[in-house]
């Protein structure tokens, strides 16, 4: 693999907003040196009262975001059972409400809804898919409810959402894509054509590599926009120009595998370098008949999903906690593959709640605009079994998360980490300060 730039060996950035980015940087080493605890998280000595913490867990069980909902529900579930296993939070159990949203904006909100006013929920909790994030937010903010997303999106970070939002434990595409389009534009080519899903997700992708490809002297020549429910693609490929040098591909939904054995057999293994997001491929078996033309292309991961040189012991133990072997399969079933790219954000996420109500003497919804408070001011989540993934810093004004970002190439039908970026690679200014909002 690529030696990654640590934190400490950045050059220090120029502008303020940067400066404190690498002073929480700089104290990476010495919390995690100190403790494995989060910042800002102190024992707890006595409840005050034996009632659960009660999560509202919303997930998508049904619609386009089943796969992942259903690895985000295993994960949530090792994570409360850890939690719980180990005191619980401020001496109380933790308990998970999990509503279907059918990866459905209007229903999400109906779910936001019912967590307020039927279950009375502490938090909401876990949502993926950014439309579902977008249409459910507002309800959240309005009925005062504090909502973790787990979703990649920008949206939270562009200030188009509002001071109960936050996400805190897994980074937003705008950084992923920033920090890897170095990467592609050294070792693969320059001008681009782009494939994505036409919602807010794939045009964060179109808009912000875009950009990104532009500071580094390239080009985007086409950009081919795929409505998330199509199950045939080969039309959209003749749309890809001739002089494309990479072809840069992320779908969702469950025609992802239709969509790369396609595109395989559209090239027949003599089109352009190829460098997808993992998307494309999550849940699906790198082994899978018709995915052979893939040895040698590139994916991003957030969290490479075979266990290998790279591995931490850190990362041994949540995958041992989810159920995880070491190719990124269920313990019980090497065909159920994983969504591993993704769903450590639901174990990280949680943690950082539990940091921040035992930071904030949580006891029931009226500390709710303490809690957020306490997650605001945090800034740097050391790798630790709480943050397996790796080290991350924390924007509070911004109620987003930097980490550091893989590239993996397709070697003997296994994805091999090549590249790890540094956590300033991921680094953009302000666009929002939610601490300004009133509560």
């Amino acid at each position: 693999m690529t030696e990654a730039t640590t934190p400490d060996s950045a050059e220090k950035p120029a502008n303020e907003s940067r400066r404190a980015l690498l002073k929480g940087a700089a104290a990476i080493g010495a919390v995690a040196a100190g403790t494995q605890m989060l910042p800002g998280m102190v024992p707890y000595i006595q409840a005050q009262t034996s009632e659960p913490i009660k999560i509202g867990f919303q997930v998508h069980k049904t619609g386009i975001g089943a796969a992942y909902g259903r690895w985000y529900d295993r994960t949530t579930t090792a994570a409360a059972q850890l939690i719980n296993d180990e005191g619980g939070i401020n001496g109380r159990p933790v308990e998970i409400i999990a509503e279907d949203d059918g990866t459905d904006p209007k229903r999400g909100a109906e779910v936001i809804e019912k967590f307020a006013t039927q279950h009375n929920a502490d938090i909401a909790f876990g949502t993926l898919f950014s439309h579902v994030v977008i249409g459910s937010a507002p309800r959240a903010g309005e009925l005062k409810l504090p909502y973790f997303v787990v979703s990649e999106g920008h949206h939270v970070a562009s200030g188009m959402l509002n001071r109960y939002t936050l996400q805190p434990g897994i980074t937003d595409v705008r950084s992923q894509v920033q920090s890897m389009a170095p990467w592609v534009a050294d070792n693969l080519g320059k001008k681009v054509t782009m494939i994505y899903p036409d919602f807010a997700f794939g045009h964060d992708h179109r808009d912000y590599f875009s950009a990104a490809m532009e500071a580094q002297g390239g080009e985007v020549v086409a950009k081919i926009a795929i409505p998330p429910t199509e199950k045939s693609f080969t039309k959209y490929f003749t749309q890809i120009p001739r002089d494309t040098e990479v072809l840069y591909h992320v779908m969702v939904g469950p025609a992802v595998l239709t969509f790369v054995k396609e595109l395989g057999e559209f090239f027949g293994g003599r089109g352009p370098e190829v460098f997808g997001f993992i998307d494309s491929l999550e849940a699906v078996d790198m082994a899978s008949p018709g995915l052979e033309f893939l040895d040698g292309t590139y994916f991003w991961e957030g969290n490479p999903r075979y266990a290998g040189d790279w591995s931490s012991d850190h990362d041994a133990f949540y995958r041992k906690a989810v159920g995880v072997d070491a190719n990124g399969a269920s313990v019980t079933d090497p065909k159920d593959i994983s969504t591993y790219a993704h769903m450590f954000g639901c174990w990280e996420t949680l943690h950082i709640v539990k940091a921040a109500m035992e930071t904030s003497d949580y006891s029931g919804p009226e500390g709710r605009a303490g809690l957020i408070e306490a997650v605001e001011n945090m800034a740097v989540f050391p790798h630790s079994r709480a943050h397996p993934q790796g080290d991350k810093l924390f924007n509070g004004r911004t109620h987003q998360a930097f980490g550091h970002q893989f590239i993996s190439q397709v070697k003997d039908e296994k994805l091999v980490p090549v590249h790890r970026t540094s956590i300033f690679d991921s680094y953009y200014p302000d666009e929002v300060d939610y601490t300004k909002q009133s509560f």
